[in-house]
């Protein structure tokens, strides 16, 4: 595994799904990274929304947990990380096309 994308999770299902899918469209195969999704607490449909893309892509796991803030999201993700490589993406914002391809 090359990278780990950690994406701390809390209320944004109104802009989840731009930043899923903009870490799924790097032009690497799904062997190559990981996204882990840490849901810190949503009281919305974010937890739902993450739950879908993990049964339809391979690299999406979806961590659930109480709401304990942001550095303990990046906490949780990094115990499960596999990468070699690891990268923080905020669960609002969405990256450019193959910008993790040379890290």
């Amino acid at each position: 595994m090359k990278i780990s994308v950690i994406v701390p999770v809390y209320n944004v299902e109104r802009y989840l799904c731009d930043c899923i899918d903009s870490l799924l469209d790097q032009g690497l195969n799904s062997s190559e990274y990981e996204i882990i999704c840490v849901n810190d607490g949503s009281k919305d449909n974010s937890l739902q929304i993450l739950n879908e893309y993990a049964v339809k892509h391979n690299n999406v796991f979806v961590i659930d947990k109480e709401n304990e803030g942001v550095s303990s999201a990046w906490n949780a993700g990094l115990d499960i990380a596999k990468g070699e490589y690891i990268a923080f993406c905020d669960s609002d914002d969405a990256i450019r096309n193959d910008a993790l391809k040379n890290p």
